[in-house]
């Protein structure tokens, strides 16, 4: 089982699509794949068609102690994985794991059941650096960093770096980027271009060759509960999740 963080500090950079449909391409290659919702709005939850308010138990329960994986995970019933889903009382967790000793490991903890069950498990984080983000850091072996093309992504990059390069010194020295995905990738403006070059410069083979094109279809599937790559399957940003879930499965 290799578990894998979908991060960056910054919101609206396609991190819950990209969970979604990497979870979704994943289990259309025959893997099984848990998705783990660690974001308070509860997103991946409703685009993979579970009613983030009616589930019984919920990732809070997980880190609080009060349900294990099995009873905690649900299968999605459009995408074919399953998920550990979230709502607003996750907002709480910040309050109630103040005061609990290893604290950022819970989730760790909470996973270790699910090593025989799944092939791979994918966190969706919260676009903030708080104890959620904090914990998913400390439960993965690798960080898939998605991120826009544009003037401020390489700032939010780097204190984004720099975060992991703490985790990786104090809580989770094994921690590695898993790669870096280009998202809402528009060929046809200059920065677009300009940054790509950069993060091959930087990165270079952490990068990976498929980008995520700006996309009308895989915008309107979270509101239909299914992943984009079973909404629209013949969409250009479906085939891009294929692509890049073919592209991921040959670095593992």
């Amino acid at each position: 089982m290799k578990i894998i963080a979908i991060a960056n500090q910054k919101g609206g950079v396609g991190k819950t699509t990209t969970s979604v449909n990497l979870a979704a391409s994943l289990a259309q290659m025959g893997k099984r794949v848990l998705l783990v919702d660690m974001d308070p709005q509860g997103n991946a939850t409703m685009s993979s068609g579970i009613e983030k308010n009616n589930v019984e138990f919920s990732i809070l329960d997980l880190l609080l102690e009060e349900g294990d994986l099995e009873s905690c995970a649900v299968p999605s019933p459009t995408g074919g994985f399953d998920v550990i889903p979230a709502n607003g009382d996750l907002t709480a967790a910040e309050v109630e794991l103040i005061d609990v000793d290893g604290k950022e490991k819970r989730l760790k903890h909470g996973l270790s059941d699910g090593q025989h069950r799944y092939d791979f498990v994918l966190i969706d984080c919260p676009p903030s650096l708080n104890m959620l983000t904090v914990n998913a850091m400390v439960a993965c072996d690798s960080i898939l960093i998605t991120m826009q093309c544009e003037y401020f992504a390489l700032e939010g990059l780097s204190a984004l770096l720099n975060t992991i390069r703490r985790i990786n010194e104090t809580v989770n020295p094994d921690l590695e980027i898993e790669g870096i995905l280009r998202t809402m990738y528009d060929p046809r403006n200059s920065l677009t271009t300009e940054v790509s070059e950069q993060l091959f410069g930087h990165f270079g083979n952490l990068v990976y060759r498929t980008v995520i094109p700006r996309n009308v279809r895989l915008a309107e599937a979270p509101s239909h509960g299914e992943p984009g790559i079973i909404y629209d399957r013949y969409s250009r940003g479906a085939r891009a999740y294929m692509a890049l879930a073919e592209e991921f499965s040959r670095r593992q």
